[in-house]
């Protein structure tokens, strides 16, 4: 069932004034239930993923449809560096891309975490369009965290390493 189908139907109700009405078609359920002074509720229940369906506003006191949505599990945000990392330099992807530890898959990783580098070493790749970026360490120190998975996608300015100066 339409938005276009719900607003005719709504209409008619409307002009007949039928104060309740109740329809099945194949999944949808259709509930309109209206009254005087009564909160007004339009439901539509389908046993499908729910769709929503806007209706434009009526003259009559009838609500849009309601529906509830199931919740989706919103995925975990970059977590900031937790205080006892204040004093680490963040290395960040200047790209957006997917990030790789090594040259080639079964290489042994560019850096590993308690790794000493220097300012310029590659840390890692960032495939980009089809181009291999070698991102390098702006500062010497110890690599104590890796904030990326490999083969995972990066954005720009997202952290890649934690490295504490020495």
């Amino acid at each position: 069932m339409n938005p276009k189908e719900i607003k005719e139907l709504i209409e008619l109700l409307v002009e007949k004034d039928i104060a309740e009405f109740e329809m099945e078609r194949g999944d949808v359920k259709l509930h309109i239930k209206r009254g005087d002074r009564s909160p007004q509720v339009l439901q539509v229940a389908t046993s499908t993923v729910p769709v929503a369906m806007p209706v434009a506003p009526l003259a009559s006191p009838i609500a849009a449809p309601t529906q509830v949505a199931p919740e989706v599990p919103k995925p975990p945000a970059a977590s900031p560096a937790p205080e006892s990392d204040s004093d680490l330099h963040i290395v960040k992807s200047p790209i957006v891309g997917t990030f790789y530890e090594a040259a080639s898959p079964g290489a042994p990783p560019f850096v590993a975490v308690g790794d000493t580098v220097t300012e310029g070493q590659v840390l890692c790749i960032i495939e980009a369009m089809k181009l291999m970026n070698e991102i390098e360490a702006d500062a010497s120190g110890e690599i104590v965290k890796r904030f990326v998975s490999n083969g995972s996608p990066v954005e720009y300015g997202m952290a890649l390493f934690g490295i504490r100066k020495k």
